[in-house]
């Protein structure tokens, strides 16, 4: 979608992402070995009682499947940035739901501007486990 085609509060649904253990402790391993995500006997002793998926891999479960409907397309130029808030952990074989809506449109030059689009997840529990807002550059449409 061209950035003139955005409206506030359009939304899509997710599809469900599964936080698969072994990919949760492999991406912990090699980007966040800290012993709440990677050492069971230590989880275990915490006060979530088990291992807890990293952060950012959640979101990036969540994101992967946002890209399989997402609004921009083609018309995508770049990221711009995101901001991600954790509100609950989350923990193997959870089942994460979403929705993304577009929160903001700025045109910016002639060429393109700016959509913001903010993700909510939430587990099989319906508890809201993270948001996240990422600004992109979307094309503007080409004039004539």
């Amino acid at each position: 979608m061209y950035l003139e085609d955005l409206k506030l509060n359009d939304f899509v649904d997710i599809p469900d992402a599964v936080i698969n253990k072994e990919k949760m402790l492999a991406f912990a391993r090699e980007y966040d070995p800290v012993p709440i995500h990677v050492d069971e006997d230590y989880a275990k002793k915490s006060r979530f009682g088990r291992l807890i998926a990293p952060g950012v891999m959640s979101f990036l479960e969540v994101w992967a499947k946002y890209i399989e409907v997402d609004f921009f397309g083609e018309q995508l130029v770049a990221g711009k940035s995101t901001k991600i808030e954790w509100f609950k952990p989350v923990f193997a074989e959870d089942v994460l739901s979403g929705r993304a809506a577009v929160t903001g449109v700025a045109p910016r030059n002639p060429y393109n501007g700016i959509a913001e689009v903010t993700i909510e997840a939430y587990n099989q529990h319906g508890e809201l486990v993270l948001s996240a807002v990422t600004e992109a550059v979307v094309l503007r449409r080409p004039q004539q």
